[in-house]
C-alpha cells in the first residue's frame, strides 16, 4: 500500500452528524467539517469529502492515510463511515485506520502518557461505556457501567485517572483523578490519533465497526450498506 503521502483524511458518523478533516502530518494544520444530521449520512458523506479536499486544494491520490471512527455509536452510522473507509482504501491503495471513540476522547497532546487510564463515553439509558488505556493501548474490551455504581473490578493501581463523559463521579468510587470532559471535533481528533499510530510504525489492520452491546431489538426498515471483505484480483 501507498503510504507516503503527508495527508490524513478522517471522518466520522457514529452519531448524529457527519464530520470530516483533513489532517497534515508535521504542522497539524486541518481543515474540519462537521454538519448535524439525523439521517442521510450515507448520502452526504462523500460529498463532504470531497468538499473538504477541494478546499485543501488537494485530490483523492495525495492522501496517504484514511481515517474513520468505528464507534461505539449509531449502529447503522458506525458502517456507513466503516464501510467508505474499506472501499476508498481499496481503490486509492492507502492504509484505513480504524480509531475508536475511546481512543479519540483521550488527551490529543499526550495521546501515550498515562499508565493506569479509564476512558468514559456516554451509553444509553444514562450509563457509560468504559475502557482501560496503559500509555495510549487498550488493555481489556470495552463494557458499560453505571457510573453511580462502577463495578470494583474497574479499579487500576496508583495514579488512576478517569477521563471522559460523567468522570468525576466514577473516579470517586476509587479516589482517583477525573478529567471531565466532553468529546468535540471528533474526526480532527480521529485523525491525530491515526498520525500518531502510524508514527510508531503500527501496520493498521481493516477497519471494523466496534459494539459494546447489541444493537436494538428492531432492525432499521433500510439495511445498511454491507461490509464485504475484498478478494484480490
Amino acid at each position: 500500500m501507498r503510504t507516503s503521502g503527508a495527508h490524513i483524511l478522517a471522518f466520522d458518523t457514529s452519531a448524529a452528524h457527519c464530520a470530516a478533516a483533513l489532517v497534515w502530518q508535521g504542522d497539524r494544520i486541518r481543515i474540519r467539517r462537521t454538519e448535524a444530521m439525523a439521517k442521510g449520512q450515507a448520502e452526504r458523506l462523500i460529498p463532504l469529502l470531497e468538499e473538504v479536499l477541494t478546499e485543501a486544494g488537494i485530490g483523492w491520490r495525495d492522501l496517504g492515510a484514511l481515517a474513520v471512527g468505528i464507534g461505539p455509536g449509531n449502529f447503522t452510522g458506525v458502517r456507513i463511515a466503516v464501510s467508505a473507509a474499506r472501499g476508498l482504501a481499496l481503490g486509492l491503495g492507502v492504509p484505513a485506520v480504524g480509531v475508536s471513540s475511546f481512543e479519540a476522547m483521550r488527551a490529543a497532546d499526550a495521546l501515550g502518557g498515562h499508565a493506569h487510564e479509564i476512558v468514559s463515553l456516554p451509553a444509553p439509558h444514562d450509563m457509560a461505556y468504559v475502557q482501560h488505556f496503559r500509555f495510549g493501548t487498550p488493555q481489556a474490551a470495552p463494557r458499560m457501567i453505571d457510573p453511580e455504581a462502577p463495578p470494583y473490578d474497574l479499579e487500576l493501581p496508583v495514579d488512576m485517572r478517569v477521563r471522559g463523559f460523567r468522570a468525576a463521579q466514577i473516579a470517586r468510587a476509587f479516589h482517583a483523578q477525573a478529567d471531565e470532559t466532553a468529546l468535540d471535533d471528533i474526526a480532527a481528533r480521529i485523525g491525530d490519533v491515526a498520525r500518531w499510530r502510524l508514527s510508531l510504525g503500527e501496520q493498521p489492520r481493516r477497519p471494523a465497526p466496534l459494539y459494546v452491546r447489541p444493537a436494538d431489538a428492531a432492525p432499521p426498515s433500510d439495511h445498511p450498506p454491507a461490509i464485504l471483505d475484498a478478494i484480490a484480483p
